[in-house]
């Protein structure tokens, strides 16, 4: 009985959000039937803009969805990331900006998205950051998605 009393004190005093409970979507199914981008994707070679890395998942391998979505950024030198200059699209035909949806994953050293929800398929993302001198980084990642 003891176990039961605290169990709901623990229920009423903290409750999860259902967003912590559920997955957030990324994409959706409509957005992922557009057509792909066409044209050439350029990037840049060798840059000072801020580095940009996948953490979660690994970038071209399969994976399931909900999955949890992670970036890191790091300046250079002595520069700061530009918060306002990150830009997450999908590159779709016309391209889908995803950056409202990341919003409140975004800070100084990355994006860290819980539980996305995308469509089975390949899914091509660019991530634009920006330092505090201008210097901007592009980066492309596939996420392949099994359902």
């Amino acid at each position: 009985m003891k176990m039961l009393k605290l169990l709901s004190v623990a229920i009423f005093c903290c409750p999860l959000s259902y967003q912590a409970l559920s997955a957030a979507p990324l994409v959706t199914a409509s957005e992922a039937a557009l057509p792909a981008a066409s044209g050439t994707i350029a990037t840049r070679g060798i840059s000072r803009g801020p580095a940009v890395k996948l953490n979660s998942p690994e970038a071209d391998t399969p994976i399931q969805s909900p999955f949890d979505l992670k970036f890191s950024f790091e300046a250079r030198g002595d520069s700061k990331i530009d918060l306002s200059s990150v830009k997450v699209v999908y590159l779709k035909t016309p391209i889908v900006d995803l950056t409202p949806r990341l919003k409140n994953a975004i800070t100084p050293t990355g994006i860290d998205f819980q539980k996305a929800d995308m469509p089975a398929g390949t899914h091509v993302l660019k991530i634009t950051v920006k330092d505090s001198e201008g210097r901007e980084t592009n980066t492309i990642i596939n996420l392949v998605v099994n359902k």
